[in-house]
């Protein structure tokens, strides 16, 4: 069965199309804090809501699915980046993380971990040069394609190098979702996700996945969320396990929409520095092309300076400014009033979303416009 159709039909009964009458296509959320569990607690499936869920189970095994693995759900991504530098790493060990990841990744790493002896050693993602800094390294974590500037690694050269130092890999696959990008399938041991972004796509939930196909490695992640009580809210997992269902069809779309915004912004005056994985004339293209399906909703792009990126974004009619990114609506925002990335003053990290494409190559062609003249 297709991924798309799998996705679908997430949470229905098996087989395929089977309800009793009068039932309904999709259950609801499942409230409750505890379950009635008699006698010894192993022979009842559920016990305590921090231990499991109904609700969770099925949106971990639709992501199961999509992933080619065992999925766990957390309350943020990085609820669930955390799960994993917590369970799997000591003092002593060494992390290697890329220089131009997400920045909060790199921040709990040096701020946090480097509190309990666990050494950081930084890499960019471009020209997979994590690769030369592994020896002796516990993790090794990329991200593909890297946010904001979108440089793009090889998942399967860097797994086999990972796996030649004795070092497991993790890839943070936000931007592309499983449905974009299988890192299972590519060789990593580890896929992570804030699904807070494309993965839900509706801008209304706070959400985070590991998914392994080592049972050995997802019994230390479900224990670190058992112990450490990172779960979902079961009324949060439905609406996750909801929104799947139009993953195909967003994904599509914004990646359609995000290709034609990126080939328009390189035809644009005082526009420079664009980059998508999809545009031919990206670095890294013809790997992304190979590793991914999808080529995901986020564009990067520079204006010449704070002013005229300011301008821009007070200009445009359809761009919301804000942090996140692949929601149904289109967003925008100047990268660098955040700090921390190594990004110009000028940057723009947009993330395209369904809109009719004619409608946001208008708007921004006005807002382009608008930014030229202080």
């Amino acid at each position: 069965m297709e991924p798309t159709t799998r996705l679908v039909r997430a949470g229905l009964p098996e087989p395929p199309g089977k309800l009793r009458p009068g039932e309904p296509i999709h259950k609801g959320p499942v409230f409750a804090s505890a379950f009635s569990a008699p006698g010894d607690p192993a022979s009842s499936p559920y016990t305590y809501t921090r231990f499991n869920n109904p609700t969770w189970q099925e949106l971990e095994h639709a992501l199961g699915v999509l992933e080619g693995g065992t999925a766990r759900i957390f309350p943020s991504g990085m609820a669930a980046v955390t799960a994993v530098f917590a369970s799997l790493l000591r003092p002593g060990d060494t992390v290697v993380l890329p220089s131009d990841s997400y920045y909060t990744t790199r921040v709990i790493m040096q701020e946090f971990f480097a509190g309990f002896d666990i050494q950081t050693r930084l890499a960019p993602t471009a020209s997979n040069a994590q690769a030369e800094v592994l020896e002796g390294a516990k993790l090794l974590w990329v991200e593909t394609p890297a946010n904001p500037g979108m440089d793009v690694c090889d998942i399967r050269l860097l797994s086999e190098a990972a796996h030649r130092h004795g070092a497991l890999i993790a890839v943070d696959n936000t931007t592309p979702t499983a449905l974009g990008q299988q890192p299972l399938a590519l060789g990593a041991d580890i896929s992570v996700a804030s699904d807070t972004k494309s993965l839900t796509g509706h801008s209304d939930l706070v959400l985070g996945h590991v998914a392994v196909k080592d049972p050995a490695l997802d019994a230390r992640i479900a224990g670190w969320r058992k112990l450490s009580g990172s779960i979902v809210g079961p009324m949060e997992a439905w609406l996750a396990l909801r929104s799947l269902a139009t993953l195909p069809l967003r994904l599509e779309k914004q990646s359609q929409n995000a290709l034609a915004i990126a080939q328009f912004l390189e035809t644009q005056p005082g526009v420079r520095g664009v980059r998508y994985p999809g545009l031919k004339t990206h670095p890294a293209h013809a790997l992304a092309a190979r590793q991914m399906r999808f080529f995901g909703p986020v564009v990067g792009f520079e204006l010449p300076d704070r002013a005229a990126a300011e301008r821009f974004l007070q200009a445009s009619h359809l761009l919301v400014e804000a942090s996140s990114f692949g929601g149904i609506v289109s967003s925008a925002e100047r990268r660098a009033r955040w700090g921390g990335d190594d990004v110009s003053e000028g940057f723009i990290r947009l993330s395209a979303g369904c809109e009719a494409i004619d409608d946001l190559l208008a708007d921004l062609g006005q807002a382009l416009q608008a930014s030229q003249s202080a």
